[in-house]
C-alpha cells in the first residue's frame, strides 16, 4: 500500500536514513507538543470556566513546575541540535577518496563532467556503493542541486565552488531538480541520476571520452603559455605548482590559506586578490578568457599534480601555492632593456578544454 502512496521519497543513499530519522523525530516531538498544548488549553478552559457565584482564586507560581517546563524543552532542543550537527557534518564532509564530478549549472541545464573525461547534460551516471563528490559552480545565477531520493541539496553559486557528496545504495534512475528559482524556465531544469551496478558503470565509462579532465587541462595550460612561468626548475618566473593542492600557502598580507579548489579558481580568474608572498602581481587575469568548464579542467590538472613532489630547489613549497603571483626575473628584465610582457600563467595541475 505504501508503495503506491509513499509518505516521502524512497531512500537511495547512505545519508537518506539519517535524514529521515531526524525528520521523523522532529515530527513526533512537535506533534506531541502540539497535542499537549491543545489538551491543556481545553482542560484549563473547562476547569477554570466562569461559574455564577464563584469567586476566582489567585494561583501563585510554582518554582518546581517552572524548572521542569524549562529543563525538559532545553534538553529536547539540545538533542535536536546534537543530532542535527552530526548529520550535517557527515553530509558536508566528503571522503578523501571520493570520485569527483565537476558540475556547471546554467539557465536551464546541468552540465557534468567526470574526472575520466565523460561528459553529460542533465544526466549523471554513478555506480552503486561508491562515494561521489560533486564540485559545482554556476555560469549565471544561483541554482540548487537537489536529489530527493538521496536527501541532498546544495546551492550552486556563480563565482565559486560548492561541494556535496553521496553514496548511492540502490540501482535505478532518480530525479534531479533545481530547487532555487532561476528564471522563467526554472521548472524545466531537471535531470536524472542513473545508478548502475559497478560492471554496468564500467562498461558505460568505457564509451566515448575526450580523455581525462586533467589531461585536457594540461593542454590548455600549455596553450595559454602558463608553463613558461610555472616551471619545476629555477628558470620560471612563477611558483612551481607541483604538489600545491591541499597544502597551506602564505600570502603577501601574512595570511595562510589552504590551496583548495576555490583558491585555485580565484587565482586563475583574479590573480591579484590573493598575492603569494615573494612574487610580484604580474600574472594577468583570465576572467572572460576561459569558461567555467575550462577553469574546471585547469583545477583538475593542478590537483592531479598534487601527487608529485616539487623538485629540489624549485621556487615553491607547501607554502608557495599558486596565489596568482609570479616572481620577477630581475636579471632577464634588466638585459631586455624594457619591461617584459606578463606571462599568461595558469595554475599547474589545471586543464582547459
Amino acid at each position: 500500500m505504501l508503495n503506491n502512496f509513499p509518505l516521502w521519497p524512497q531512500q537511495a543513499s547512505t545519508i537518506a536514513g539519517n535524514v529521515d530519522a531526524l525528520y521523523i523525530f522532529l515530527l513526533i516531538v512537535t506533534g506531541m507538543m502540539a497535542l499537549l498544548v491543545f489538551s491543556l488549553v481545553i482542560f484549563f478552559a473547562a476547569r477554570f470556566r466562569h461559574r455564577p457565584g464563584v469567586r476566582a482564586e489567585q494561583v501563585e507560581g510554582s518554582t518546581p513546575l517552572e524548572v521542569v517546563w524549562s529543563t525538559i524543552p532545553f534538553l529536547i532542543f539540545m538533542v535536536i541540535f546534537g543530532w542535527g550537527a552530526v548529520v550535517f557534518f557527515k553530509e558536508r564532509t566528503p571522503p578523501a577518496d571520493a570520485t569527483e564530478v565537476y558540475v556547471v549549472a546554467k539557465q536551464w541545464m546541468w552540465k557534468l563532467e567526470h574526472a575520466e573525461g565523460q561528459r553529460e547534460i542533465n544526466e549523471l551516471h554513478v555506480p552503486v556503493g561508491r562515494d561521489v563528490k560533486l564540485i559545482m559552480t554556476s555560469q549565471d545565477v544561483i541554482h540548487s542541486f537537489y536529489i530527493p531520493a538521496f536527501r541532498i541539496k546544495q546551492d550552486v553559486l556563480p563565482g565559486r565552488y560548492t561541494v556535496e557528496w553521496f553514496k548511492a545504495t540502490k540501482p535505478g534512475v532518480y530525479h534531479l531538480f533545481c530547487a532555487e528559482y532561476c528564471g522563467t524556465q526554472h521548472s524545466g531544469m531537471v535531470g536524472s541520476i542513473v545508478v548502475q551496478q559497478p560492471a554496468d558503470y564500467e562498461a558505460w565509462m568505457a564509451g566515448a571520452s575526450t580523455g581525462p579532465l586533467s589531461v585536457s587541462g594540461e593542454k590548455i595550460f600549455a596553450e595559454l603559455g602558463c608553463s613558461s612561468c610555472h616551471r619545476s626548475d629555477m628558470q620560471g618566473r612563477g611558483p612551481n605548482l607541483q604538489g600545491v593542492f591541499g597544502n597551506p600557502v602564505q600570502l603577501e598580507d601574512g595570511r595562510t590559506m589552504i590551496a583548495d579548489e576555490n583558491y585555485l579558481r580565484q587565482c586563475i580568474l583574479d590573480p591579484g586578490s590573493k598575492r603569494l608572498k615573494g612574487f610580484q602581481p604580474i600574472m594577468p587575469t583570465f576572467q572572460g578568457l576561459v569558461d567555467e568548464e575550462q577553469v574546471n579542467a585547469l583545477v583538475a590538472y593542478i590537483k592531479a599534480m598534487s601527487i608529485s613532489k616539487p623538485m629540489d630547489g624549485a621556487k615553491t613549497s607547501a607554502s608557495s601555492a599558486m596565489a596568482g603571483e609570479v616572481e620577477v626575473n630581475d636579471s632577464a628584465e634588466q638585459g631586455a632593456g624594457q619591461s617584459a610582457g606578463p606571462s599568461q600563467s595558469l595554475p599547474h595541475g589545471s586543464q582547459v578544454q
